[in-house]
């Protein structure tokens, strides 16, 4: 299998740099300065791929995303203790705005978004048997996008409400210049989790079930199930879900350990970030590893109380290590294998959970959903599971996959002694975006 996401055309790039850091050279990143080609089918689709490479960025998807979310919620499960300051401000909910980490995240979620936009005002000239794939996935990667931009950046959605609190700007066009038409505002939450829904809906209409490592429609109905959980619409959640499940395109590994450190995906992944020595290397691999598998020297150390949530005999468990004279989190040890980003395992809990609180049976009961993953784990399966029987399989299954402080924030969780919504949780509009673009400042995160 093809797994090689590289830009295969210079033409992807061309302009996308979001300039010097000269203070007269500013300019917001959702406006991104471009120049490229989309006259031919060829370029439009070497464009595509430019947008999945850009997508797999050290500080998007290449990893710092999910570490970041692991960090935010440290909560006494892990502990930073790397050199870097931008990660420590993160773990310590003490970013100052122009953090690294919250800088980079917004810049390169939004070059993907201006790039993904340019591929849909270029579908004219894709081949009519392209054309509806073509615009999935770019629709796909938007969503992606504006998902994490919406849960880093903004105020937890609150279900039954207005949602009329900031969000992130959404920009829906592809930008060609900087003028005053290019300074925008922060759009709402829900004005931004609707663009969202729209575009996966549509994206899982278009996109084929099969399509190698790029977006499908398993993966568009993956997302849909996240965003619908994000949002506490448990009806929806548990639909979509159950789709991905139901479409039997995707099935568990015999072993936990099986499903990571993987140079290709699994029958279990529904969609992965790629890698490959030509390109960079797992940003995953380089924090949460040690030197014996392509990492630093050991930044976050797993501590006991993390480890003492697992039961006696669980599999999962017997995936730390010690390295570097502390506990380690295995499922990074390839510097170059993929980065799991939507797996089959937590389509089940996901729909295990909405089947709980619906007290409904869609698909499958929740205690035989909850049953796949734990005998899974090498555990008896359960006769009876309660709400929080499923939430904490969840916390297991997916530890140290970038779910848990999104996971905090729904379920109204205190994070050590921060409220789930104490702006301390969100990261900052960086610097650089409230100096370049005036209507921004009044837009800040509270605290910044």
């Amino acid at each position: 299998m093809n797994k090689i996401l590289t830009i295969l055309s210079a033409v992807a790039l061309v302009g996308l740099s979001t300039g010097c850091d000269k203070y007269l050279d500013l300019e917001p990143s959702q406006n991104i300065s471009e120049n490229i080609a989309l006259t031919s089918d060829k370029n439009v689709k070497s464009v595509l791929l430019g947008a999945y490479s850009q997508f797999a960025s050290t500080y998007t998807y290449g990893g710092n995303l999910l570490m970041n979310a692991e960090l935010l919620a440290g909560d006494g499960e892990i502990q930073w203790v790397g050199t870097y300051i931008d990660p420590r401000q993160v773990f310590n909910k003490t970013m100052i705005a122009s953090n690294s980490q919250a800088s980079a995240h917004w810049a390169d979620s939004y070059k993907v978004i201006n790039t993904v936009n340019n591929v849909l005002s270029g579908l004219a000239v894709v081949k009519d048997a392209d054309r509806e794939r073509v615009e999935g996935e770019a629709l796909f990667l938007r969503g992606l996008m504006y998902f994490d931009l919406v849960r880093f950046f903004a105020d937890q959605y609150k279900f039954g409400s207005a949602n009329t609190q900031y969000g992130v700007p959404l920009v829906l066009t592809p930008t060609h210049g900087i003028d005053e038409t290019s300074f925008i505002t922060r759009n709402t939450v829900d004005e931004v989790y609707n663009q969202i829904i729209a575009d996966l809906t549509n994206a899982a209409a278009k996109l084929p079930e099969d399509n190698d490592v790029y977006a499908s429609t398993g993966a568009a109905n993956a997302l849909l199930a996240r965003v619908y959980l994000q949002k506490g619409d448990y009806a929806k959640a548990r639909d979509a879900a159950s789709a991905v499940i139901e479409s039997g395109m995707y099935e568990l590994q015999a072993t936990y350990a099986g499903v990571f450190n993987n140079d290709n995906n699994t029958a279990e992944d529904i969609f992965a970030t790629q890698f490959t020595p030509q390109d960079r290397f797992s940003a995953m691999t380089e924090f949460f590893s040690v030197p014996e598998y392509g990492g630093r020297t050991g930044d976050i150390d797993i501590l006991d109380g993390h480890l003492n949530l697992y039961a006696e005999g669980d599999q999962r468990f017997d995936l730390f290590f010690v390295g570097e004279g502390a506990i380690r989190c295995g499922k990074w040890n390839n510097q170059y294998g993929i980065v799991n980003l939507f797996r089959l395992a937590e389509m089940y809990l996901i729909r295990a959970e909405c089947n709980t609180r619906l007290s409904t049976s869609v698909g499958a009961t929740a205690l035989a959903d909850f049953n796949e993953i734990h005998t899974r784990a090498g555990l008896i399966a359960a006769t009876s599971i309660t709400l929080d029987d499923i939430l904490l399989e969840r916390r297991l299954e997916l530890a140290f996959e970038g779910a848990k402080i999104h996971d905090m924030k729904r379920l109204h969780q205190n994070v050590g002694g921060l409220t789930y919504d104490s702006p301390k949780l969100l990261f900052p509009i960086p610097a650089r975006e409230i100096e370049a673009n005036p209507k921004l400042k009044t837009q800040q995160n509270p605290g910044y």
